[in-house]
């Protein structure tokens, strides 16, 4: 466990754990505020994240982009976006049992260091990883839960709404819910720079 960002970063990004090491372009650790109350959890780096070193470039992450600014929030100053796994699976495939618990501890690492008050996961296999394992995305989205003093909320993943766009409104819902707990909590959360 590193106790700051620079040493977190300088081994994440020398990161042998796993095979995914042999087919990256760029370890892409996350983005965002690291003093955030708010932590996105994505699965894994894409094609354009591998390409750019940064969660949620590609269209999937421009709709993220879009729905995060609808609820006042923004990946450059009020919140952090961080995956399960810091490596792109070949062919956007999901990150296989192992090659999740090779990463887990990067993750926990930054947890640790953001100390958020929410989490949001992006997508079925951040929720079964950090909320539980039976994670139910198309029944459970939306709800949160609490673990060890932390709300949890999963959401629809970006890229499934690219491909089914008839659950975009269940999924704005779900950043409705979470701007209203942002709000309930009373959280210190810095407006968007225009």
């Amino acid at each position: 466990m590193f106790d700051n960002w620079e040493e977190l970063k300088e081994n994440c990004l020398n990161c042998r754990k796993c095979g995914l090491c042999e087919t990256r372009t760029n370890v892409v650790v996350g983005v965002g505020n690291p003093a955030a109350k708010v932590l996105f959890i994505g699965e894994g780096p894409g094609e354009n994240e591998d390409l750019q070193g940064e969660p949620f470039v590609g269209r999937g992450g421009q709709l993220l982009d879009k729905m995060l600014a609808a609820v006042d929030l923004d990946r450059k100053t009020n919140i952090y976006i961080a995956n399960i796994v810091k490596c792109r699976p070949p062919k956007n495939r999901d990150p296989l049992p192992e090659e999740q618990e090779a990463c887990i501890g990067w993750l926990r690492n930054q947890v640790a260091l953001i100390r958020p008050k929410i989490i949001v996961c992006l997508g079925r296999i951040a929720a079964m990883r950090i909320i539980k394992p039976d994670m139910k995305i198309t029944k459970e989205h939306g709800q949160f839960f609490e673990k060890n003093g932390t709300l949890l909320m999963a959401t629809l993943h970006p890229a499934a709404l690219l491909r089914n766009p008839n659950q975009k409104p269940a999924a704005f819902e779900d950043f409705l819910k979470l701007r209203e707990k942002i709000d309930e909590l009373h959280l210190d959360i810095a407006k968007r720079y225009d």
